[in-house]
């Protein structure tokens, strides 16, 4: 199954949109249809077995453990050159308020070379019922390499000591937060203020994350405000079968179907983002009641 899905890596289509401060990428992989598409209502879930339990991974499938519960799986439909899932041992949900200190020391296990990221159980997680991370190779998210420029063009400070520094990324059509910092405990403490300000009457707030460490964390925080677009429910021409998560939000649109990805432009990427994520004004409400927290 992974030499067949990172075979078909060498077969996908790009094109490149140009927004002037940054850029977003639209790629054809077939090889994600699962995924892309996966049911995730709560009857849907009960009715399948967990594809990420180890009583249900295929015999072949090696394992290595990593951080605490959690072990290292090849991903055999791969997004990245390099892609890993990053399951816990035990059945339980994709929650990550008790989690994020795990994923600051997988992503730091990982190194620089990685990228760790975090899809919420309504934000493109296709298992819900099991928590994990994914990890891919640092530099295939746009994002990756725009980062500084994005910050230089779009990004404000709101938090800022000796220790750490929190900012706050308007304008690059998906508002985010990022917090920079080599003191573990200041992060952490710093995404607990903004898993907060997010929280609403839910198990979670909808949100997605990608991590790295290179001599300090990076960890960005991208809040959501739903699921999915309404392109992904309408019938016909109108459709397109697109779930936004982590790797989009950090720059590369995955489109499992060819004629989603032939008829693509800068427009509907527009649209795409801003249906799913917080506008610009209410983006800042949520800095104000931030900073009303410090």
């Amino acid at each position: 199954m992974a030499s067949d899905g990172y075979r078909s890596l060498q077969e996908i289509q790009k094109k490149i949109f140009d927004f002037g401060k940054f850029t977003i990428e639209a790629h054809f992989n077939p090889g994600r249809i699962i995924s892309s598409s996966a049911k995730v209502d709560s009857k849907s879930i009960s009715d399948r077995p967990c594809f990420l339990c180890p009583k249900n991974l295929p015999p072949e499938q090696k394992a290595l453990k990593i951080v605490g519960e959690y072990i290292l799986l090849v991903n055999p439909f791969p997004i990245f050159d390099k892609h890993f899932t990053i399951p816990v041992v035990t059945h339980r949900p994709q929650l990550i308020y008790k989690e994020i200190e795990s994923m600051l020391d997988i992503s730091f296990m990982l190194g620089s070379k990685y990228s760790v990221f975090y899809n919420g159980p309504k934000c493109g997680a296709s298992a819900p019922d099991h928590l994990h991370f994914q990890a891919g190779n640092f530099g295939y998210m746009k994002i990756d390499s725009e980062y500084e420029s994005i910050v230089n063009s779009f990004g404000q400070t709101i938090q800022s000591n000796e220790k750490c520094r929190t900012i706050s990324v308007t304008g690059c059509l998906r508002n985010f937060l990022s917090i920079e910092s080599n003191d573990k405990k200041e992060i952490i403490k710093e995404f607990y203020k903004i898993y907060d300000v997010l929280m609403k009457d839910e198990d979670e707030p909808l949100l997605n994350i990608i991590c790295r460490y290179d001599e300090k964390w990076r960890l960005m925080i991208f809040p959501r405000t739903k699921h999915r677009p309404s392109h992904f429910f309408e019938e016909g021409e109108g459709k397109y079968l697109i779930s936004p998560a982590a790797v989009d939000l950090g720059g590369v649109l995955i489109f499992p179907r060819e004629e989603d990805f032939k008829r693509i432009n800068k427009e509907l990427i527009t649209d795409i983002f801003k249906q799913v994520t917080f506008s610009d004004d209410e983006f800042n409400k949520i800095i104000n009641r931030l900073n009303d927290k410090k």
